[in-house]
C-alpha cells in the first residue's frame, strides 16, 4: 500500500449498519471521534509550546538571546503557516485519523530528540551557531507536523456533525489549545523549573505519545468508512447544488472569494495578540514583574482555563444570547480584550492582580477568537471546502505569528539594558527590560483584529 492510498479518505464499508442501530451507533461513534480529537488536539499544544516555557532558562544558560528566540520561533510559525494553507486542503481528501496521528507522532519524537540531546550534553559538542541551526530546523519541522492536527479535527467535525451543531461541538474543539497551553505552562513549567529545561521538552514528548494513543484508539474517519449513510442522510439536512460539486472546485471558489481573506486578516491579528502572551508572557513577568519561572507559568497557565471558558461559551453567548448575531459579541469581546491587555501590560500588581488580569484578557480573547474564526467562517463556507477555509485562515494568521515573534524579540532585545556590578571581584550583569514598546504592539494588534470583521459583517454575509 502506497503512501496515497494509506492516506487517501476511506472508502465507504461493504458492510452497513442495521437500520435500526444507526441512530445508536452513530452517536456512539460520533461522540467517541470528536471527544477523542478533541482530547488529543489540546496534546499537540503542549508539544509545540514547550520552547515558550524554556526560553527564560535558554537565556540564562547563554544559549540564545530574545532575539535569536524569536526567529526560532518564527521558523516554527512560517512553516506552520505553509502547513496549515497545505494541510488544510490536503485534509478535505484524507483519512484523518491516520494523518493526524502520524503529525503528532514525529511532533513527539521532535521534541523527545531536542530533550535527549540536551540532555546528555550534545549540543557541547557543536559551535554556538550550528546549536542554533540545529534549533532552527527541529524547530521548525515540528511546526509543519503539528499543522496536520488542526485542519484533521476541523473537517473531521463537518464530516461527522450536522451545520446546525457544529457550531457548538466547533467552540468547544477550539478550547483545546488553551487546555494544552495550561498543561504546557503549570505541567511543563513546573518540570523546567524543578529539573532543567531539557526536561520540558520530553515530558512534552511523552504527552505527545500519549496523543497518538488517543487518536488511533477512538477517532474514525468517516460515517460512510463504518458502514453508516452519510451525515446528510443522518441528520435529513438538505443537500445543496454546491456540496454535490466536486471538492476541487469548490476550493477553487473559497479561494476566491474576499469574505475569507478578510476572515484571514483579522484572526491574524488575533493570534498575534494572542500568541505574543502565550510565547512571551513568561518572559515578561520574569523580566518587568520580578516573578520567578514557576510563578509567571502558573500564571499565564491559570489564565488559559479562562480562555477555554470564552471559548466554549462563544457559540451559546452568540446563536442564544445574541439570536445569531456575530457582530455584537465580537464587539463587545474585542472591547474587553483590549482594555485588560492593557491593564495586564501596563499597571503593576500583585501576583492575583496579575493573574485576574490577564485571565479577563484570555476569556475575552477566547470568545473573539472562536466567533470569527470558526462561527463567522462556518457561515459562508460549504462543508467540502472546510479544510481549504482553515488552510486560508491558517497561513495568514501563522505568518502573522511568526512576523510577531521575530518584531516582539527584537523590541525586547532594543530596549533591554545590562547592569554590571562588581562585588569582591566577581562581576554579575543584570539585564533590565523595558516591555512599553512590545505591549504597543500587541495592543495595536487587538483593535484591528475585531474591528475589521465588525465593520465588514453585512459586507462578508453578502
Amino acid at each position: 500500500m502506497g503512501l496515497y492510498n494509506f492516506y487517501r479518505i476511506s472508502k465507504a464499508s461493504a458492510q452497513k449498519v442495521e437500520d435500526e442501530r444507526i441512530g445508536k451507533t452513530y452517536r456512539t461513534l460520533r461522540n467517541r471521534t470528536f471527544w477523542g480529537a478533541t482530547a488529543a488536539y489540546s496534546l499537540f499544544y503542549l508539544c509545540r509550546l514547550s520552547m515558550g516555557v524554556v526560553k527564560k532558562p535558554l537565556i540564562d544558560e547563554g544559549f540564545f538571546s530574545a532575539a535569536e528566540l524569536g526567529v526560532i520561533a518564527s521558523a516554527f510559525y512560517f512553516i506552520y503557516a505553509i502547513g496549515k494553507f497545505i494541510n488544510g486542503f490536503v485534509a478535505d481528501y484524507c483519512n484523518v485519523r491516520r494523518y493526524m496521528a502520524t503529525g503528532l507522532a514525529i511532533s513527539s519524537v521532535i521534541n523527545l530528540l531536542m530533550g535527549l540531546v540536551g540532555l546528555g550534553g550534545g549540543y557541547s559538542a557543536f559551535p554556538q551557531y550550528s546549536v542554533y541551526l540545529i534549533f532552527v530546523f527541529l524547530w521548525g519541522l515540528n511546526g509543519w507536523v503539528l499543522s496536520m492536527g488542526s485542519p484533521s479535527g476541523i473537517v473531521s467535525l463537518s464530516r461527522w456533525f450536522p451545520q446546525s451543531r457544529r457550531g457548538t461541538y466547533y467552540s468547544i474543539f477550539c478550547s483545546t489549545p488553551y487546555i494544552g497551553e495550561a498543561l504546557s505552562m503549570i505541567l511543563t513549567g513546573s518540570v523546567v523549573a524543578a529539573f532543567g529545561w531539557e526536561y520540558g521538552f520530553m515530558v512534552s514528548a511523552l504527552g505527545g505519545f500519549v496523543g497518538v494513543a488517543i487518536i488511533l484508539l477512538t477517532v474514525s474517519d468517516t460515517p460512510q468508512s463504518k458502514g453508516l449513510p452519510s451525515i446528510q442522510e443522518i441528520s435529513g439536512e438538505e443537500i445543496k447544488p454546491v456540496d454535490r460539486k466536486p471538492t476541487r472546485e469548490i476550493q477553487k471558489f473559497v479561494l476566491r472569494h474576499p469574505a475569507i481573506w478578510i476572515i484571514a486578516v483579522s484572526c491574524a491579528f488575533i493570534n498575534l495578540t494572542k500568541y505574543g502572551i502565550m510565547e512571551w508572557g513568561v518572559l515578561y513577568l520574569q523580566g518587568a514583574r520580578g516573578y520567578s519561572l514557576e510563578s509567571a507559568s502558573w500564571i499565564i497557565g491559570f489564565s488559559a482555563i479562562f480562555a477555554i471558558a470564552g471559548t466554549v461559551g462563544a457559540g451559546w453567548l452568540s446563536d442564544v444570547v445574541f439570536k445569531g448575531d456575530r457582530v455584537k459579541p465580537a464587539l463587545i469581546s474585542g472591547i474587553i480584550s483590549l482594555l485588560t491587555l492593557g491593564l495586564f501590560l501596563l499597571v503593576d500588581g500583585n501576583k492575583w492582580v496579575m493573574a485576574a488580569f490577564v485571565s479577563v484578557f484570555s476569556l475575552a480573547v477566547g470568545v473573539l477568537y472562536c466567533i470569527v474564526s470558526g462561527l463567522m467562517a462556518i457561515d459562508i463556507v460549504p462543508r467540502k471546502a472546510t479544510g481549504a477555509a482553515l488552510g486560508i485562515v491558517g497561513i495568514s494568521s501563522y505568518m502573522t505569528i511568526g512576523i510577531q515573534n521575530i518584531v516582539s524579540g527584537l523590541l525586547i532585545d532594543r530596549f533591554a539594558t545590562e547592569t554590571v556590578t562588581i562585588v569582591d571581584g566577581v562581576s554579575t550583569t543584570v539585564t533590565e527590560y523595558d516591555f512599553v514598546p512590545v505591549a504597543i504592539f500587541w495592543l495595536s494588534a487587538v483593535l484591528v483584529s475585531f474591528l475589521l470583521p465588525v465593520l465588514n459583517w453585512n459586507r462578508l454575509k453578502r
